[in-house]
């Protein structure tokens, strides 16, 4: 169930990565002084482990922790098989990604495994700790379909766009890094090209400036239609939009995060959500890879809203209609699919807070009571506590991003308040350890955690939970922020 769980989350376990070399203080087996001996694991695959349906064109890839030695990643260290029958194919490895693509195409039905051997080793030389293996179904059809962009940041016509701004785009399926490159996403002033570096994760491709953008200054982004899918299916056409620097680096306005299809979501994890009755949920709630487990004691009569993956087995608690199953005949349908496909968002989500720029650093050593705060990011290495009322002042249009290495506590009977304007949708905490809030506590705005969210009896928000593993609920009010 452990792997089931780590290969159905994409992008979370590259954050393992940003958090070394972003977030911790002195601890980091790759910077200078130190030695590299930790073993590199596989963050995540494509396609996740026990995927079915998977369509017959396509390619297989693993997103590694860290930057492999590119030699040792072969058809002797990733490899494919149909029982015992191995597959022939080319490996290719761009970034942290490693992709083999199939000489033939799959067959119909079929189960094949995918292998990733202990012969694969980091740029230090250390290998796997163990063999990665993970295996998949295919459907019957083939994907002709081309990529899409769903969405920009920054969107086109921006103006007042931080200098230090890193521009990404997110696509409607998860594209093959090994086509997502300099070549084929450009960012352009005029006619000069800006010095960047280009990655993918999931459904996302960033460009980040190597040194801080003009002022004032009009840019121009651009994805190719270089950039595949991981059938091969190429862009049907460039996705190009343009924007505007202001004057500042620091403290500037900071885009929203895109929550994507994670956004049709109030309560969303990958382990489940436990609740003490009786509670009130205003949205839709889903758990994703966990099914028919996923909802502990939730009743419909206290959701607003519908319950995603549960199993069609699954009676449910309460009345059965308010449930969206995760199969029919033991096969995905839609429904699975759609919350399936909302995690890899959320994982997407969480990464795009984590590697903002910060303007802001250890405010308070992570003790942000009784404060009010602007619009901005702001960075701690610690965990955040909140043991009197926080006040976050600015417009509808302000943002704030906190990214907090460790977890976040809130003491009983405080609240995070919302002055002049600013709206719970554009306010984001990050955080890597547990959220905790105390009884009667309220907070507002999009919490991500990597790992749970806790709440005790009474504590509210206005927002949305997003959990790398559960939500535990007792008697609370939950509610999604207004549009």
């Amino acid at each position: 169930m452990r792997q089931l769980i780590q290969s159905k989350m994409l992008i979370w376990g590259l954050l393992l990565v940003a958090l070394v070399t972003g977030c911790s203080s002195g601890g980091d087996n790759n910077g200078a002084g130190s030695t590299d001996i930790a073993a590199p694991t596989v963050s995540n695959t494509y396609p996740v482990d026990v995927a079915t349906n998977v369509a017959r064109n396509t390619s297989i890839s693993a997103a590694f922790s860290e930057k492999m030695n590119s030699a040792t990643l072969t058809i002797r260290t990733f490899t494919l098989t149909q029982g015992a029958a191995p597959v022939s194919g080319t490996v290719t490895y761009a970034g942290t990604t490693a992709n083999f693509k199939p000489a033939i195409t799959l067959e119909a039905g079929t189960v094949y495994t995918a292998t990733i051997t202990t012969g694969a080793q980091d740029t230090s030389g250390n290998a796997l700790a163990a063999n990665k293996v993970w295996s998949f179904t295919t459907g019957a059809s083939l994907d002709t379909t081309a990529p899409t962009v769903n969405s920009t940041v920054p969107l086109d016509t921006a103006t007042g766009v931080a200098r230090n701004n890193t521009s990404s785009a997110t696509f409607n399926e998860v594209v093959n890094s090994a086509t997502c490159v300099a070549t084929s996403f450009t960012l352009m002033q005029g006619t000069t090209s800006v010095s960047g570096t280009v990655t993918c994760a999931g459904l996302t491709a960033t460009f980040k400036p190597a040194s801080d953008l003009a002022a004032n200054t009009l840019y121009t982004a651009t994805i190719t239609t270089g950039v595949q899918d991981m059938a091969g299916n190429a862009m049907a056409a460039d996705k190009v939009w343009a924007f505007t620097t202001g004057t500042s680096i620091t403290g500037a306005n900071p885009a929203p995060v895109l929550l994507g299809s994670a956004g049709s979501f109030v309560i969303l994890t990958t382990t489940g959500i436990t609740n003490v009755p009786t509670s009130a949920i205003t949205g839709n709630i889903g758990a994703s890879p966990i099914t028919a487990a996923s909802m502990n004691n939730v009743f419909c009569s206290e959701i607003t809203g519908l319950i995603y993956g549960v199993d069609a087995a699954y009676t449910g608690n309460g009345t059965v209609t308010c449930f969206k199953p995760g199969t029919t005949g033991g096969t995905p349908n839609a429904d699975k699919t759609f919350v399936d496909n909302a995690v890899i968002d959320m994982g997407t989500a969480y990464t795009d807070a984590a590697g903002r720029a910060a303007g802001i650093t250890e405010l308070g050593a992570g003790d942000i009571s009784g404060m009010t705060l602007n619009r901005g990011v702001y960075k701690w290495g610690t965990g955040v506590q909140i043991n009197s009322d926080v006040t976050l002042d600015g417009s509808a249009t302000d943002v704030w991003i906190f990214q907090i290495a460790q977890g976040i506590t809130q003491a009983s009977a405080t609240s995070v308040k919302l002055t002049g304007g600013a709206l719970a949708k554009n306010v984001f905490w990050q955080a890597f350890g547990v959220v905790a809030l105390d009884t009667t506590a309220h907070m507002e705005g999009i919490v991500m955690a990597h790992t749970a969210i806790t709440l005790a009896t009474g504590a509210t928000v206005n927002g949305r939970l997003m959990a790398g593993t559960e939500v535990t609920l007792q008697a609370n009010a939950i509610s999604q922020p207004a549009p």
